[in-house]
């Protein structure tokens, strides 16, 4: 058991029972302040939202981030569709929901940090709460190089034409390695990341980027550096921006030519998928990462709340914002990127069209297989004449005619930073006003970037802060030195093979830890706290009581669907060996390699620090109550912990 036998303590107040034998006398005193932590009394000081929107805001502007706009995306579109987003909508309403509520009503009923909370319920569980700081800490260090990067391309959208679309010329002839792929890429991988061909290449610092990481700590440490009252300011602009430039991005896609081919493609149900217990472990994983349960930003936006806000209303609120983004943000990347597979698949007609005309007139070819195509303006011929012809006859002709498949087209360069900085920006090259929409764009990913950035930084700083007074006492100092320690520790990712650290560190210094973290947040209410006790609580605050169904969800649904998540993850690491999408110059492509043993013991050891202070925290806190114990039987030899009957003293 890890919760003291002596305690028990309420959220909404504090029950402690005791017998005459246990806390008697002259002990009574010494008793109750060694077995329990003191109530934790609100600093008079506290900031708390000066309206209900801004709270709203920073918890959207917190959930919403850079996975709405390509995570999520990728992968509706790779596993199946509307069937994927309905097993997307299950596990929200089963999984996503209920944690997000458990995490809004814990830090508004303590008014505490993530390790406040824990260690207010029990001290052997303040391990949960510095472990959400460690990774929330990892999370920023990645995180926030890839706002560098978004500066980095909106300084460069502000040329005619875009430096990406085109590819550069060397000596009158075209660079080899751009050729071989295309302008958006060879920008990406060569000027923007002047990346290595893997990670065992460190190479130097790429002084674009570190300049970039400057400013975007920089834009961070402005925007929260007295806390929520000036963060919520950023807010008001950084949650609201992205959706006017989703609505825009919306409303000119949907004008071009192939907009409704994405549309189908992004929707077209695959119902056999439900079938593949990867694709519910992508879909859980996405909703997890979605809600950023377990890093401890929920816990501190909401202690800032008053005691009576209706925080279940606010789960579905923020949740089904949330959801409506994802599919917004999905539908705005669908048209766009059906605009730049059909013109990507007309193209390959015209191409195909002159090798036929070629053949025709160069060598003997039957005339009765050839299509009657307007061969003096390849254009004009229709994507679905050319590939009905091409599927009776197209493989009878000699030469590398293709079947110019719109599908694979949309299927190319969709997968995380590939989607925002090569297919999405390839796509907008090819728009009117080009600049325009670039900048439009990442202006947008800063703003999405920010947001998550400030809820991010409120995961580290207001545990901390609540939990030691020197800190509390300098909090700008604090709060300023964070980010300075941010920006120095992320040089790592700044290196030219820095983009295979941010895929280390995304893939496998956050997901795994917080899925374990959540595992021990669920079981310590539900199981050790009791789901009844906790209803109770938040009935307290609210005056109303949640339905029962949540008691379920927490007991089991959502500790065995995160248990069923850890296991997935695991057993999948240990089949298959972890790789990453690295560069390869000479090919002018992607592909696939493992990483290294070196690397391997990195993730490991990330994954150990993450999750140590749990234990850690355990040990400490049984081997206190143990010499405490010690030390109260030395002293009166009758003392007894358990087996007599309880009175009830009430203390708030």
């Amino acid at each position: 058991m890890l919760l003291p036998s002596c305690p028990i303590i309420s959220l909404s107040k504090v029950k402690l029972i005791k017998t005459e034998s246990q806390c008697s006398g002259s002990h009574v005193d010494r008793c109750l302040g060694e077995e329990i932590q003191p109530v934790p009394s609100e600093p008079a000081a506290r900031a708390r939202w000066n309206t209900k929107i801004e709270y709203i805001l920073a918890q959207v502007g917190s959930c919403v981030g850079f996975g709405n706009i390509w995570r999520f995306p990728y992968l509706c579109h790779q596993n199946g569709g509307g069937s994927f987003l309905l097993l997307y909508v299950l596990l929200l309403l089963t999984v996503g929901i209920p944690l997000f509520f458990l995490e809004l009503a814990t830090g508004q009923a303590i008014r505490q940090g993530s390790i406040g909370v824990w260690k207010f319920i029990s001290p052997r569980l303040a391990g949960i709460g510095y472990s959400s700081c460690v990774v929330c800490f990892f999370v920023s260090l990645y995180y926030n190089v890839i706002l560098a990067w978004s500066l980095f391309y909106l300084g460069n959208s502000f040329q005619y034409p875009l430096p990406w679309e085109h590819c550069p010329v060397e000596g009158n002839v075209t660079v080899p390695e751009c050729k071989k792929s295309s302008p958006t890429s060879y920008f990406w991988y060569r000027k923007a990341l002047d990346i290595t061909e893997s990670i065992d290449e460190m190479g130097s610092f790429n002084p674009y980027i570190v300049s970039s990481l400057l400013a975007a700590w920089t834009l961070v440490c402005l925007g929260m550096f007295k806390g929520i009252k000036t963060s919520v300011k950023v807010m008001y602009f950084s949650s609201i921006f992205p959706y006017v430039v989703l609505f825009c991005f919306l409303v000119r896609g949907l004008m071009l030519d192939g907009a409704l081919e994405g549309i189908v493609f992004m929707f077209y149900p695959k119902l056999e998928i439900w079938a593949d217990m990867q694709v519910w472990r992508k879909a859980a994983t996405q909703v997890f990462i979605t809600f950023g349960v377990g890093l401890g930003s929920n816990i501190a936006y909401s202690s800032y709340n008053p005691k009576n806000n209706n925080c279940h209303r606010d789960a579905f609120t923020i949740s089904m914002i949330n959801l409506l983004t994802s599919v917004l943000a999905t539908l705005v990347v669908f048209v766009v990127l059906g605009f730049h597979a059909k013109n990507k698949a007309l193209a390959c007609v015209v191409s195909n069209i002159k090798e036929l005309s070629e053949q025709f007139l160069s060598g003997p070819v039957n005339i009765n297989l050839m299509p009657s195509f307007n061969y003096s303006d390849p254009s004009a011929v229709a994507l679905e004449a050319y590939r009905a012809w091409f599927k009776l006859h197209g493989k009878q002709f000699p030469g590398n005619l293709t079947d110019c498949d719109l599908e694979k087209e949309m299927q190319q360069g969709v997968e995380g930073t590939g989607l925002a900085f090569i297919a999405f920006t390839e796509a907008i090259s090819l728009l009117p006003g080009s600049p325009f929409w670039s900048a439009l764009f990442f202006l947008m990913l800063l703003n999405l970037g920010l947001g998550s950035m400030f809820g991010i930084m409120e995961g580290i700083l207001t545990p901390l802060t609540d939990r030691f007074k020197t800190l509390a006492q300098n909090k700008i100092k604090f709060r300023v030195f964070s980010c300075i320690i941010g920006f120095v520790t992320g040089l790592l990712f700044t290196q030219r093979c820095g983009n295979y650290f941010v895929m280390m560190f995304d893939d496998y210094s956050a997901s795994l830890p917080l899925i374990i973290v959540v595992v021990f947040e669920t079981f310590s209410v539900s199981w050790l706290y009791g789901a009844d006790r906790f209803l109770d609580d938040i009935e307290g605050m609210l005056g109303w009581r949640p339905h029962v169904i949540y008691k379920y969800l927490w007991k089991y649904i959502c500790l065995l669907a995160m248990l069923g998540l850890l296991g997935a993850t695991t057993i999948q690491m240990f089949i298959q060996r972890p790789t990453y999408m690295a560069w390869n110059q000479e090919k002018g492509s992607e592909e696939y390699l493992e990483y290294p043993d070196w690397a391997l013991a990195v993730m490991a050891l990330l994954i150990i620090i993450a999750v140590m202070p749990v234990p850690i925290a355990l040990i400490h806190a049984v081997l206190m109550d143990w010499t405490r114990q010690r030390a109260r039987d030395s002293e009166a030899g009758r003392y007894s912990i358990a087996g007599t009957p309880a009175t009830l003293v009430e203390v708030w």
